[in-house]
C-alpha cells in the first residue's frame, strides 16, 4: 500500500454506522482497529490494501478472489460448510471446489482436510507437509497420490 498520508497526521475520529445501507468510498484512510460486525458488503472492490492482522470469521466468502497478495504467516482453518451438530447443517450442500492458481506453496502444512479428488498441477510444492487428509482421488501432475503412495509402501 503506498504512503499517501499529508504531512499531519489527522485526529482520530469514531464513527458508528448502525442499521444503514451506505456507498463507501475510502481512500488514503488508516482504518487500524475498525471492527465490522454482522454487516453486508456483497461486490465490494478493495484495492492496494495494507491488512496485517485481519482476522475474518462466520463469514460467507463464497466467490472471493484474492490476487497478488502476500499471505506469508496466514492461518487459514476450518474451512467448508457447517459440520454435523452445526444449526446450519445440511449434508445435502456441497461446498463448491476452491482453485489456487499460480501459488508458491513451498513449506506450508496441509492438515486434517478433505483433498478428495483435489487436482494439483505445475506446482512448487517442495517441502509441502500434508498430513492425517483425505487424499481418495487426488492426482499431482495427473498421477493418483494412492498410486504413489502405494509405490512406495507408505
Amino acid at each position: 500500500m503506498e504512503n499517501h498520508s499529508p504531512q499531519t497526521e489527522p485526529h482520530k475520529e469514531h464513527l458508528e454506522i448502525v442499521e444503514a445501507r451506505k456507498i463507501l468510498d475510502v481512500k488514503w484512510s488508516n482504518l487500524d482497529d475498525s471492527k465490522f460486525r454482522e454487516f453486508c458488503m456483497n461486490n465490494a472492490k478493495i484495492h492496494d490494501v495494507c491488512a496485517t492482522g485481519v482476522k475474518i470469521s462466520d463469514a460467507n466468502l463464497s466467490d472471493l478472489e484474492i490476487e497478488g497478495a502476500q499471505l506469508g504467516g496466514a492461518y487459514i482453518h476450518n474451512i467448508g460448510m457447517p459440520p454435523k451438530g452445526h444449526p446450519n447443517y445440511d449434508p445435502a450442500i456441497k461446498q463448491r471446489p476452491l482453485k489456487f492458481e499460480n501459488c508458491d506453496l513451498n513449506s506450508s502444512t496441509i492438515t486434517d482436510c478433505n483433498l478428495s479428488n483435489v487436482s494439483i498441477t505445475d506446482c512448487n510444492l517442495s517441502n509441502v507437509s500434508i498430513t492425517d487428509c483425505n487424499l481418495t482421488g487426488m492426482t499431482i501432475n495427473g498421477i493418483l497420490v494412492e498410486d504413489l503412495l502405494k509405490a512406495y509402501n507408505v
